[in-house]
């Protein structure tokens, strides 16, 4: 069977706002960090924003996934939206970037999900999200039809916080034979699921993304180098994105370091989940880890030069390619 990735994640429509480093002052948590608000907290904060965001279809794994599939790979998208005119348009981009939506659940009680993204000088994001639909998939929604067809199964970590819901979707994603990916997604999501997230990272994941910070969060905070020799002891494939410093793919106790391809960053919104894209790319069209890895930096770097996680078509055409 020809490679088929499906991601799994929240579907959020992503409202991205540039902010100044005060505006931060008055928003609850740290910065650079993700952490859920409820629908009021949400539109509060977009109230205050000092402009108009910009809006595009986001979340982690669709990120990842919407940009394998710009890349040539069969993919399609497990999520759940509202009944809405945000769920609508959520889906038909999906659709417009060659995605199957089958898999899509539907919430005919909460509207679709977002994520405001405050974008700062120094080009950092710190995230505020309201899960909506996507906090009303329940594991009894999920069956082994949803799995159907495909080869490679790509969570994102924020799944964790349902672990009920995350432990159906890996075991029947595993039952079917599909190899399975799980970014990180934040230390925050480490620090709180460290209680059962080595074993099931033992029991059904076969390759796992983490950026320096998550690594450290899952050695306790005892850095990044000790955070890949944690996680390469129980995943066969670990991946730490480290910026602009490159990565490290740790496979059979052998590393291969990847350079970075350093810009201009304007805004580093999906660039770990665009490197992830790039990389399952290379990979399942039968790439090494060095080129795989190469493909990674390529489409992190193009992404960080925009605003949001949406590459111009033009962009994908020239890294479409470039990850050959």
């Amino acid at each position: 069977m020809p490679p088929r990735l499906l991601g799994f994640g929240s579907a959020l429509l992503d409202e991205l706002a540039h902010v100044p480093e005060a505006f931060l002052a008055g928003v609850p948590g740290m910065k650079g960090g993700t952490e859920l608000v409820d629908r009021a907290g949400g539109e509060e904060l977009l109230k205050r924003l000092p402009s108009k965001p910009l809006q595009a279809p986001g979340g982690s794994a669709a990120n990842t996934i919407t940009g394998a599939a710009h890349l040539g790979l069969s993919c399609g998208m497990l999520a759940k939206v509202g009944a809405d005119e945000a769920g609508d348009f959520y889906r038909a981009t999906m659709r417009g970037a060659g995605i199957d939506t089958g898999p899509f659940k539907i919430s005919r009680s909460e509207p679709t999900g977002c994520c405001l993204s405050l974008i700062t000088p120094d080009s950092q994001r710190t995230m505020r999200t309201f899960l909506g639909a996507a906090a009303t998939m329940s594991p009894d929604e999920i069956t082994a039809a949803d799995f159907v067809g495909y080869t490679h199964l790509h969570s994102e970590g924020y799944q964790l916080f349902s672990k009920e819901l995350m432990l159906r979707v890996l075991s029947l994603a595993k039952a079917a034979g599909l190899e399975i990916s799980l970014d990180l997604s934040a230390p925050e999501v480490v620090m709180a699921t460290k209680s059962f997230l080595p074993e099931l990272l033992r029991e059904y994941v076969t390759t796992v993304f983490a950026n320096e910070d998550e690594a450290s969060a899952f050695a306790d905070g005892k850095g990044e180098e000790a955070g890949l020799d944690a996680l390469s002891k129980i995943v066969p494939v670990a991946c730490v994105k480290l910026g602009v410093r490159g990565a490290v793919i740790r496979s059979g106790g052998k590393d291969v370091r990847v350079k970075a391809h350093v810009v201009k960053a304007v805004d580093t919104t999906g660039a770990g989940d665009l490197w992830a894209a790039g990389y399952l790319y290379g990979r399942l069209t039968g790439a090494e880890f060095a080129k795989a890895g190469d493909f990674g930096a390529r489409t992190s770097a193009a992404v960080v030069q925009v605003t949001g996680a949406v590459i111009p078509p033009a962009e994908w055409q020239r890294l479409r390619t470039e990850c050959r």
